[in-house]
């Protein structure tokens, strides 16, 4: 099989409170083409589809005008935790959720699939973290504390975005990830989140949930992004991997569910499957890339 890797940079369109300057949407498909040449770099070995999806990541994380990582959001109190998981084709997840102040969140994910759990969440999460080498790093940067400031504003005044109205009376680019197919036909799937403009300590949405925001098996392998809650309900990339595995194109099976997937919120999809592969997300706005090796 010919080996390939997909990322993606998150689904979500600009706002008028925060509109996109001029020229990011393609320097943001560029980091993505430049994920996916790292990942391939990296598909070597007996876990060629898991080290890409892992290289991948990595790169996307450490640039701050992604979602994840190093641009990760802060909670509504200011706080800052961050999500990230892991799938094979053979039947490995591991993921970690509301870990607090460490660079790399996928590279925790990694060290929990060596363990004999496959989550590890808030204060436990962080402590392993540290356990095992990785170290204590602010990752706040201006651009969140900008973001954060206006999405309190946004809650005091009550103007809210459509998909914010539950926050009565009570973006930034977002979630990134990466698919790979190695050449023995194995696949793998990365995810990894700072979560969304508006939410409370503790909240974890799809990244981390098995079927959910990430799906792995025999047939191929699916990453989603989007408004997290409702694809939690609607296990987005296990109903995107069903339709592939039942032998639909990945990009007819990800134009579906975008399709299904309720106004005013957003969703989007790479998969891989053994003979093709496919991306998309509401609107059509997700950065994205892929590249074959």
């Amino acid at each position: 099989m010919k080996p390939i890797v997909l990322t993606h940079g998150g689904a979500g369109r600009p706002t008028p409170d925060a509109p996109e300057p001029e020229g990011l949407r393609a320097e943001l498909v560029k980091v993505c083409e430049q994920a996916c040449r790292s990942g391939l770099d990296a598909l070597k070995g007996s876990e060629a589809a898991l080290g890409a999806v892992i290289a991948a990541a990595i790169v996307l994380e450490d640039d701050a005008r992604f979602n994840a990582g190093t641009g990760a959001n802060l909670r509504l109190d200011g706080s800052l935790e961050l999500d990230a998981s892991l799938a094979t084709s053979d039947g490995r997840f591991a993921a970690v959720a509301c870990l607090r102040a460490t660079k790399n969140p996928v590279l925790v994910a990694r060290a929990v699939m060596d363990t004999p759990h496959v989550m590890l969440c808030g204060e436990g999460a962080t402590r392993f973290a540290r356990q095992k080498g990785f170290p204590e790093a602010s990752m706040v940067t201006d651009k969140a504390l900008k973001r954060w400031q206006k999405a309190r504003e946004r809650l005091t005044s009550g103007n809210l975005r459509p998909y914010e109205q539950a926050w009565k009376n009570m973006q930034f680019h977002g979630t990134i990830g990466a698919v790979s197919r190695a050449a023995d036909g194995t696949f793998a799937v990365s995810c990894s989140t700072g979560g969304t403009s508006m939410m409370l300590p503790g909240r974890i949405g799809d990244t981390p949930i098995y079927g959910a925001g990430v799906f792995a098996g025999e047939h191929g392998a699916v990453c989603a992004t989007g408004h997290g809650e409702l694809c939690i309900k609607r296990m987005g990339a296990w109903r995107v991997y069903q339709r592939i595995a039942a032998g639909e194109h990945p990009q007819k099976a990800i134009e579906a569910e975008v399709k299904d997937f309720p106004a005013p919120f957003e969703v989007g999809f790479i998969a891989v499957s053994k003979e093709a592969h496919g991306m998309g997300a509401t609107e059509g706005y997700m950065p994205c890339a892929a590249v074959e090796a």
